[in-house]
């Protein structure tokens, strides 16, 4: 139940956190709140991490990449693309036969991982540096 979108801008704290989406949101509150789960979770989090800040890959070079077993693989890729954060693509491949799988972050799993979790363990380093009594000695 979006509302006035001018509301969430103008400084004043919205009386509930549905009332940050716009009225159009393409997404609801449950939806983004489902994706911060699915990241919340370390083997989701690295898959993400390595479609955000590597290349598309392949399951077969994911695996290899954070060594994990096939069907624990696909489960939590599974759950990544269903709540919107990565996509899956196919493709035929020069010379071979069949069709070519690979994962890719979607714009929301971008975002959700270093405007979120990157963002966070950035802000690490700062606070580290704000409240580190050695460096007024």
């Amino acid at each position: 139940m979006p509302t006035d979108r001018s509301r969430a801008l103008d400084g004043d704290t919205p009386d509930a956190p549905e009332d940050l989406l716009p009225t159009d949101s393409v997404r609801s509150l449950d939806e983004y709140l489902e994706m911060h789960a699915a990241v919340g979770h370390r083997t989701r989090d690295e898959i993400l991490y390595r479609l955000v800040h590597g290349s598309d890959m392949s399951p077969t070079e994911l695996e290899e990449a954070i060594d994990i077993d096939d069907s624990t693989l696909h489960y939590h890729l599974d759950e990544l693309v269903d709540v919107g954060l990565v996509e899956k693509r196919q493709r035929t491949e020069r010379g071979q036969n069949g069709l070519y799988t690979y994962y890719r972050p979607t714009v929301f799993g971008e975002v959700t991982l270093t405007d979120g979790v990157d963002e966070l363990i950035r802000g690490e380093w700062e606070f580290e540096d704000l409240y580190d009594s050695s460096a007024d000695a």
